[in-house]
């Protein structure tokens, strides 16, 4: 059995609606391509404290787990491991989101998302969000 590997994703929303998405740097597994911020959980953390810390390394912007909202789930086997990737939406962070990792940073239109180039995790999700903005 494939090991577990647990990521969890939010989608900064905009006051306008838009959705913040990240361009993962050159260098990294997946180069180029767009995706919803956030990261591996580390041990003995939930998805809504990997996320505060998450974004507050990626993007220099703070937020707390009561203004993350779950929306939807990813559940994908990949060659090492299976991922399962929750999907949490969040309106209200304090500070301006930066790309303190080097990746570059877009708002995008709900609309938009599902014609960006993202890993096939992030796909179904953007069309879940979509339908749901």
């Amino acid at each position: 059995m494939a090991k577990l590997l647990l990521v969890a994703a939010c989608a900064l929303i905009d006051r306008d609606g838009r959705v913040l998405m990240a361009r993962r740097p050159a260098g990294k597994e997946m180069a180029g391509l767009w995706e919803f911020p956030g990261g591996k959980l580390g041990e003995n953390e939930t998805p809504e404290e990997a996320l505060v810390r998450e974004l507050k390394e990626e993007l220099a912007i703070d937020t707390e787990a009561s203004c993350l909202a779950p929306i939807g789930f990813a559940s994908e086997a990949l060659k090492e491991f299976h991922l399962l990737m929750p999907l949490f939406v969040c309106r209200k962070w304090s500070g301006m989101p930066v790309p303190v990792e080097g990746q570059e940073l877009k708002w995008v239109k709900p609309s938009a998302l599902t014609s960006m180039e993202m890993p096939p995790a992030d796909r179904p999700l953007a069309a879940q969000l979509r339908d749901l903005l």
